[in-house]
């Protein structure tokens, strides 16, 4: 019965998960830490992106406010920078760092970053990828007549695994570019960037938990597509 019910592989999911649960938590304490700590130039997170863009010459996108927390983005599709509420009005070192992030994003986009560029193009596959790489697999191991639905499935998984990988260097590099602009404008003095610095470094995080749980599962879909194929 433990071996009907129980599969070792499914270790794998378990770790993917606790890492995403550890990086999320860390970066909630983190930005709840530094969210509390005023800047000293008393700039918001929408003013901060306003200098940033100004600063870079670029004129076409446009700063909004969007509901939640941490929901912040920049959407090269629709032109514009989305602060979340505790950010677009808040003059802390964590909402300053955030609104810096997705500024260095359009940086990113507005001087040709081939990561970013790569990760862009990438999005309509990854997003197949996530939604129907996994079921595929299923119904592959399910009928288990048709080793080849269980292939294509992995491949389709793979490109969303893909992405999330591509999506490293795009977010370190966005983060890099934050801090840069940050001290070069006179947004943050030295101790409020190293604030910052700690707030982007626990963002990070949780893109490298992301990206460490997809390389977890597609281990585990190939090794149950090997173990059926045996």
């Amino acid at each position: 019965m433990y071996g009907y019910y129980w599969d070792w592989t499914y270790l794998l999911v378990i770790v993917g998960a606790v890492v995403c649960m550890i990086a999320s938590a860390r970066v909630n304490s983190a930005y709840q830490k530094y969210a509390k700590v005023r800047a000293m130039s008393g700039m918001t997170g929408a003013e901060v992106a306003e200098r940033i863009l100004q600063q870079n010459g670029i004129t076409d996108i446009q700063i909004v406010r969007v509901a939640g927390n941490l929901t912040d983005h920049f959407s090269a599709r629709d032109k514009r920078v989305a602060l979340s509420e505790s950010t677009y009005d808040s003059a802390s070192v964590a909402a300053i760092a955030v609104a810096a992030h997705e500024c260095g994003h359009v940086c990113q986009n507005a001087f040709g970053y081939v990561p970013y560029n790569i990760r862009t193009a990438l999005v309509p596959a990854a997003n197949i990828g996530s939604q129907l790489g996994l079921p595929i697999v299923i119904i592959g191991l399910i009928i288990g007549r048709f080793p080849a639905i269980v292939t294509a499935g992995i491949l389709i998984f793979s490109i969303a695994v893909l992405f999330q990988i591509v999506t490293l260097p795009v977010e370190w590099d966005a983060s890099r570019r934050a801090l840069v602009m940050l001290e070069q404008y006179g947004i943050l003095g030295q101790e409020e960037k190293q604030s910052a610095k700690k707030v982007l470094s626990a963002a990070a995080l949780t893109y490298v938990a992301a990206a460490a749980s997809s390389v977890l599962q597609l281990m585990r879909l190939i090794l149950l597509s090997n173990r059926r194929r045996d």
